[in-house]
């Protein structure tokens, strides 16, 4: 039956924190979900383009995921095992093996950590500082990694900033891939700058930096500029650390988003769709020299979702055992971008920014941005911002949405644009 969502609703407004965000914008009591649609208390339908911020790349409650977790519980299977040896985390890190990291030729350890993106990153910020004996960590313009104080000071938002309270120190900002106007390059920059004495910057522990900037606004560095990164962190004894909590797990091409750039990470995070199910889960990769953490020093109660380990091994296997799943997301891919490039085209000055299926419009105005949010939820579709000013329309669709609902989805989105843009308000804009 169908409830009072007015009601419903009066519960969070007495009792949930202000912190809450997302909800804001979505002002429905949501029940069920599958695949890439969720449904509210009153029946009604929204595709889902949001996908839990990139946790569900494979959409809601996928069947088999769900049927594994279902017999893991029935039978006993353990919810919590801290780091104990145990046959879901065997049988994830035999997937994870065989399937992503020995076809990439990659050798790293699997670190666990607590359960969420930035417990990965204090991890590997930690550890960075560990093995060379040095603070300094050079992270870039517009990047976002978390909110607790390690990984705050490598953030750069200063809304976001500002809720620590503390100075947040050990980090040193610098231009991403095409900050500054007119294409000035800006790994020469960092290159001049670690190679003068007197340029003020310390040798660094690591330099961090997320290939395709999900809560910056899209920005996607090129796979040159990447290159000249990595290339200077091993010059000067700096530990390259990819974070890849949004960007991977397939969302912007492969299982992880460099690996076609030639590169290897001295450390990768990965949070977000690792679990499969949208389960809490995190983990760092880490090469073999460099895994010098003693029994416990760096620890947590939730560091073995042993849930998201029956989940992710079956998301590995069904998603990551061939080609096919990688050449498909591909496909939806070029529909996103031909889609969102006819709609620039609704929007003078309007350009698209990302990579793979994480793409959007940045619209220059972050009321214009989130009037149009707005309009495509009154439709039927949940879609949110991002970027300095949030001024970019993000689509982060789940990679296993079929054609149809993709483009039902970007049709809603293109009559919000159209919508939004003919109203007197933006139209004298």
């Amino acid at each position: 039956m169908p409830t009072d969502t007015s009601a419903e609703i009066s519960i969070f407004k007495r009792r949930e924190s202000e912190a809450r965000s997302y909800c804001r914008g979505f002002d429905t009591v949501f029940t069920h979900a599958s695949g890439s649609e969720l449904t509210d208390d009153k029946g009604r339908r929204y595709i889902d383009f949001l996908a839990g911020c990139s946790s569900l790349n494979y959409g809601h409650n996928d069947p088999d995921m769900k049927a594994a977790l279902l017999d893991h519980i029935s039978s006993d299977g353990l919810a919590h095992g801290l780091d104990f040896h145990t046959s879901a985390k065997a049988d994830f890190l035999d997937a994870f093996d065989r399937h992503i990291l020995r076809p990439r030729n990659m050798d790293h350890k699997v670190m666990f950590t607590g359960p969420t993106g930035a417990n990965a990153v204090e991890a590997a910020l930690k550890l960075a500082r560990k093995v060379t004996g040095r603070s300094t960590v050079i992270a870039f313009t517009n990047g976002f990694h978390g909110v607790t104080l390690g990984a705050l000071a490598a953030t750069g938002n200063s809304y976001h900033r500002g809720g620590a309270g503390t100075p947040l120190n050990g980090v040193t900002r610098m231009p991403y891939d095409g900050y500054f106007p007119g294409g000035a390059d800006t790994a020469e920059y960092l290159e001049t700058m670690l190679n003068d004495r007197s340029s003020g910057i310390d040798a660094p522990a690591a330099i961090l930096l997320e290939t395709v900037q999900g809560e910056g606004g899209l920005n996607a560095a090129r796979p040159e500029w990447v290159q000249r990164i990595a290339a200077l962190a091993k010059e000067h004894g700096a530990l390259l650390i990819i974070d890849d909590i949004q960007a991977g797990c397939g969302r912007t091409g492969g299982f992880f988003s460099f690996e076609d750039m030639g590169i290897t990470p001295d450390i990768v995070t990965l949070a977000k769709s690792i679990s499969g199910f949208g389960l809490p889960m995190a983990l760092m990769l880490v090469r073999p020299a460099h895994d010098i953490f003693g029994p416990a020093e760096h620890n947590g109660t939730f560091r073995g979702n042993t849930h998201a380990f029956v989940t992710a091994r079956v998301a590995i296997r069904k998603f990551w055992g061939d080609g096919r799943f990688q050449k498909d997301a591909a496909a939806k891919a070029r529909l996103l971008t031909a889609a969102l490039e006819e709609m620039a085209e609704l929007l003078p000055g309007a350009c698209l920014k990302g990579r793979g299926m994480m793409q959007g419009l940045d619209v220059g105005s972050g009321e214009l941005a989130a009037s149009i949010c707005a309009h495509a939820f009154e439709n039927g579709l949940i879609i949110e911002t991002s970027g300095n000013k949030d001024q970019v329309v993000k689509v982060l669709a789940p990679l296993t949405t079929s054609e149809d609902t993709l483009m039902k989805g970007l049709n809603i989105l293109r009559g919000a644009i159209r919508g939004v843009t003919d109203s007197s308000k933006f139209a004298a804009e």
